[in-house]
């Protein structure tokens, strides 16, 4: 279990900063998202704080050296225990207390340099649901390991990961890519995905939340199975 120390924790002023610059980027559907999972800090001294991997909604689905992939759990009225967050993380937003969200990507790499604790609500009516992934490491300083294959910019880039997101048509499919990196591919809205790699063994995803993790230099494709779009995240997380 990871040793907490619950005086490692951003500054009030150091959080509301990190939510301005945030929320000039963001729609304003992203900052009410924003708002449910990165509370305000507030005293916690009183209270039982865990570690970030250690919160029971937040639970560990597969884990490689320093990196970590989630899935955040929240119920509708529910609260997470005070937890610290003191490595880089991207998040991949399945649902919100509303519904649907399609996978969004965005990452908070502050963490890793401005620890913060927070708890995390939702109002309802439905689950909040995030995919998160948690680089422990100190991340890369050069661009020397972009992937092969991919036709796109990332949308997201930093030191800690890199990270696309992709709408394909009905049986519509990626080129063979090949990541330096972890990569894990996660669906992100309803449909049948088909994750294949290049001797043709297929991880079959069918519902939003599902993934499939690839190791460094696996090269693979992904392909829309369904008779409708479907949104898929591909998520790297730099060593």
């Amino acid at each position: 279990m990871k040793t907490v120390n619950i005086h490692r924790a951003i500054k009030v002023p150091g959080l509301l900063a990190l939510l301005m610059m945030v929320g000039t980027t963001l729609s304003n559907s992203d900052r009410l998202l924003w708002s449910e999972v990165a509370a305000q800090q507030t005293d916690f001294s009183d209270e039982k704080v865990v570690h970030l991997l250690d919160e029971p909604r937040h639970r560990t689905v597969h884990n490689e050296g320093d990196l970590y992939l989630l899935d955040v759990q929240v119920n509708p009225g529910d609260v997470s225990f005070a937890h610290i967050h003191d490595q880089a993380i991207l998040l991949t937003t399945i649902r919100t207390g509303n519904g649907p969200a399609n996978g969004p990507v965005r990452s908070i790499p502050e963490y890793a340099t401005e620890p913060l604790t927070h708890k995390v609500s939702n109002d309802g009516p439905g689950l909040l649901r995030i995919i998160a992934f948690v680089n422990g490491g100190s991340g890369v300083s050069d661009d020397g390991d972009a992937p092969s294959g991919m036709t796109t910019d990332p949308d997201v880039e930093n030191p800690w990961f890199r990270a696309y997101r992709l709408e394909l048509g009905p049986g519509e499919q990626t080129n063979v890519q090949s990541h330096d990196n972890h990569t894990v591919v996660v669906q992100a809205s309803a449909g049948l995905v088909h994750v294949t790699r290049n001797d043709g063994l297929t991880r079959e995803l069918n519902a939003a939340g599902e993934w499939a993790w690839r190791m460094p230099g696996s090269s693979f494709l992904v392909r829309n199975m369904g008779n409708s779009p479907v949104v898929v995240a591909i998520n790297e997380g730099r060593e």
